[in-house]
């Protein structure tokens, strides 16, 4: 017997301080009555209430709480392991984190949707094998391709331009990158395997330095895809300036003093994706890029990966919540009242008839 989630059991101690609670509430309440009744009355407003049955209707009520905390805890028993092989691909996703990613032409921001759209992709993503590299003026790889997506989604949500030392706009040394980080780790390729590799580049598409086509050329020679998905709007938008509490303190300006405006062209990340061999989307607010980038990558060959073997257990928490349901049926089914209630004749306290 083992629980999945052991460190719920210690709620368990916390319902020894809230009995203490109750018990000194109730004898509290109790002298409260005592001094303003007159023993007689007293004995009289309380004889139809059994203080035994009370105490039984408490003990069940913690039983049931402890109880439903055992099977929060989820109790398993027993043992199957099992070898799971995955199939996919290998992908690098570029993620641009330049300064003009801030801009706010689209709700919240690009930044912002960008992320919504790689957690989405992720989420459709399960069987492959995914990295991440933040790029702007310069590049850095935050993640080697790796099956754990839960990992990768902490590190997209703390994304920011602060990810890479050099701002501007660079998709040369992102694709470089990519390529130097399918180098150095990811599946060997042996005689017999066949692995797909690809790069997914999500920008604003505005690149500040020539290279990135001829980059580009020399991948798909090397077998690795390009697809792009570009956010952001032609009209364009400032990019906001705000402080450590987020709130906007201006815009950010040109040496001549200007207030910039970043406009959104998807040209160079179309060029790149047509030269990659893959597809390229625009990313909206409500819309459904991510999926279709997926989509487009279902289409390549998949390889398999090596086998995992994979531990499971039988879950045993109905049990505990089967008993908790019961128990608190009879606790709201069980009266507080003595079977025979004593009755007021007069000044006299008599049995009832």
């Amino acid at each position: 017997m083992r629980f999945e989630s052991a460190h719920a059991l210690n709620w368990i101690w916390f319902l020894i301080p809230l009995a203490g609670v109750i018990w000194f509430r109730l004898k509290q309440r109790r002298k409260r009555m005592q001094n303003v009744f007159k023993t007689e009355a007293f004995q009289f407003l309380t004889a139809s209430v059994s203080r035994s049955k009370q105490r039984w209707k408490y003990v069940l009520q913690f039983l049931c709480l402890i109880l439903m905390i055992v099977a929060y805890a989820r109790p398993q028993k027993g043992k199957a392991i099992e070898d799971v092989k995955s199939e996919g691909i290998e992908l690098m996703i570029l993620f641009d984190v330049s300064n003009s990613m801030l801009a706010e032409d689209v709700k919240p921001s690009r930044l912002q949707l960008a992320k919504s759209e790689v957690m989405r992709f992720l989420n459709l993503a399960s069987g492959d094998r995914v990295g991440l590299i933040a790029f702007a003026g310069s590049a850095a790889m935050l993640s080697p391709v790796t099956p754990d997506k839960s990992a990768l989604k902490m590190f997209i949500e703390s994304l920011g331009p602060e990810a890479v030392s050099t701002q501007g706009t660079e998709f040369r040394k992102a694709l470089q990158e990519a390529f130097d980080a399918f180098q150095r780790g990811g599946v060997d390729r042996g005689e017999d395997t066949v692995l797909t590799r690809a790069i997914l580049i999500v920008s604003d598409g505005e690149d500040n330095e020539p290279g990135a086509l001829e980059t580009a050329k020399a991948l798909v020679k090397e077998g690795i895809h390009i697809f792009s998905m570009v956010v952001g709007t032609q009209k364009g938008g400032l990019i906001p300036v705000r402080d450590a509490r987020g709130v906007l303190r201006g815009y950010r300006k040109d040496p001549s003093g200007q207030e910039i405006m970043t406009k959104t062209d998807g040209t160079v990340l179309r060029q790149l994706a047509k030269e990659g061999q893959g597809s390229f989307y625009h990313a909206t607010f409500g819309g459904n890029a991510a999926k279709k980038v997926y989509e487009d990558i279902l289409k390549l060959e998949r390889a398999e990966f090596e086998s995992a073997q994979v531990t499971s257990y039988d879950e045993r928490f109905q049990w505990p919540l089967f008993f908790a349901f019961l128990i608190g049926l009879l606790e709201l089914l069980m009266s507080e009242r003595r079977p025979k209630p004593r009755l007021w004749r007069g000044r006299f306290q008599v049995g009832a008839r």
